[in-house]
């Protein structure tokens, strides 16, 4: 790994632990509660303990100045919830757009199992190569998703976080397979960092419960965006993701330490 390449892991991470809230969800949902106000977001969230934010390209004069000294990625494909098919991710950006937007790193969403997954297993090996030339990490979004695929079966997840890696992504985010056991095999399929996504928002005991569970089976952190940045207090939910991530502290702890009440 080159110097550039290292120090700007650095920058997105703590210890080789990540916790990245994504907020490029502008393109495929519209403008969402936590997105329209994206300075407020950007700030809570990384006062809050977050390592890095993450957008689309256009939206990084809104990121750098409230991010106060946190890392930022850029996402460098999409697709909308009202088009023909959400799975099918176009480029929206290239390494050097990234570059020039302020970018620590870049990421890329391929769907594997999907019908457009043989052009995005292109792309993504291309960006790889194009990234590490510029020193610059690539965050790859590996999901298990098409006809048939059960996105939360452990064996096909292992199967989409090994592609990321055999592609030359350095970090890995893939969706949660329900339980700390089964996951286990996911972390296990490749040498990369692997961090979960959150997913469709559910309650506060939820989403501690879910990254205690990766954590305690060999995930490296979160990617975690909805549930946070819709949060009624992102600054809170995101203080208590960080005291799993990186205090590795218990879901009571973390949920008490951030002043959050356990739900029914």
């Amino acid at each position: 790994m080159n110097a550039g390449l290292s120090a700007r892991l650095g920058r997105i991470s703590t210890g080789g632990r990540y916790l990245v809230v994504p907020m490029d969800h502008g393109i495929t949902l519209g403008p969402v509660t936590g997105l329209v106000d994206l300075e407020s977001t950007v700030d809570a969230i990384t006062r809050g303990g977050a390592d890095a934010v993450l957008t689309q390209k256009g939206v990084a004069p809104r990121v750098h100045p409230n991010k106060n000294g946190k890392g930022y990625i850029v996402h460098l494909n999409g697709s909308t919830s009202i088009g023909p098919d959400s799975n099918d991710k176009r480029r929206t950006g290239s390494v050097e757009e990234a570059i020039r937007a302020g970018a620590d790193a870049v990421s890329f969403h391929i769907n594997v199992g999907s019908d457009h997954e043989p052009g995005q297993l292109t792309e993504l090996s291309d960006l790889t190569e194009t990234a590490h030339q510029f020193g610059i990490p690539v965050l790859a979004m590996s999901y298990a998703r098409g006809p048939g695929v059960d996105e939360h079966d452990a064996e096909s997840l292992a199967h989409a976080v090994r592609i990321a890696e055999e592609l030359g992504a350095d970090v890995v985010k893939t969706a949660y397979s329900g339980d700390a056991d089964s996951f286990e095999r996911v972390c296990e399929a490749t040498r990369k960092p692997v961090v979960i996504a959150g997913g469709s928002r559910g309650t506060d005991y939820e989403t501690a419960e879910m990254v205690r569970g990766a954590m305690d089976a060999g995930a490296s952190g979160v990617s975690m965006g909805r549930s946070i940045f819709q949060h009624e207090e992102p600054q809170a939910i995101t203080r208590a993701v960080s005291a799993i991530v990186h205090d590795d502290e218990s879901v009571d702890a973390a949920i008490d330490a951030a002043g959050l009440g356990i739900e029914a």
